[in-house]
């Protein structure tokens, strides 16, 4: 049976929004194949036609992820909108729906646990990113003050927003959401 053009490549788009859904939701060592492509409307045998393994495709739909995520930060960075995305990043919908939000405050435990080409497209984002928050820092020179100090403002993020996932006091979670979000835009602004 022959497919429209473009079907493979749709097909192949679908199984890594899925996955990459599943991986944020559940983790990706809890996140079978049978599930991701039942989920993306295919038969487990029309896997291999896309990916080679489960590595390949954790790989490329974290790349795929992280490069979404990516673009939507560099977007707000750019139009200076730094202490809103902090704003939106430390929200309770934020910390509700994981398997829409970022990949690292969900997934980094494992993604240090991933072959050396999931790691290798993870640090290849994250450096994207670190340029695109160390270049909105108010009053800060461009150079390693300005790396550390975005090294601190993501790391405090992502802390932040998984320590507000894992507690089950939803006042505390509150609580560590907003304390965040004050440091991080004072960390942002003041650099200090």
């Amino acid at each position: 049976m022959r497919y429209a053009t473009g079907h493979r490549d749709a097909s192949r788009r679908r199984i890594m929004a899925v996955a990459a859904r599943q991986f944020r939701q559940n983790g990706i060592a809890a996140s079978g194949l049978a599930g991701i492509m039942s989920e993306a409307g295919l038969t487990n045998g029309a896997f291999y036609a896309h990916f080679a393994s489960k590595d390949e495709l954790v790989e490329k739909s974290l790349a795929g992820a992280n490069d979404e995520q990516w673009t939507q930060f560099e977007q707000a960075l750019a139009e200076g909108r730094l202490n809103a995305l902090i704003g939106d990043y430390l929200s309770e919908k934020h910390r509700d729906h994981p398997d829409s939000g970022c990949p690292s405050a969900a997934l980094l435990p494992e993604i240090s646990r991933q072959d050396s080409a999931t790691r290798h497209a993870y640090t290849a984002g994250l450096k994207r990113l670190l340029g695109a928050v160390a270049q909105q820092l108010k009053d800060v020179p461009r150079g390693p003050k300005a790396q550390e100090l975005a090294i601190g403002t993501l790391g405090l993020l992502i802390g932040t927003l998984q320590m507000a996932r894992a507690v089950d006091d939803p006042s505390l979670s509150a609580g560590i959401l907003a304390a965040g979000a004050r440091v991080a835009k004072r960390l942002a602004r003041d650099g200090t």
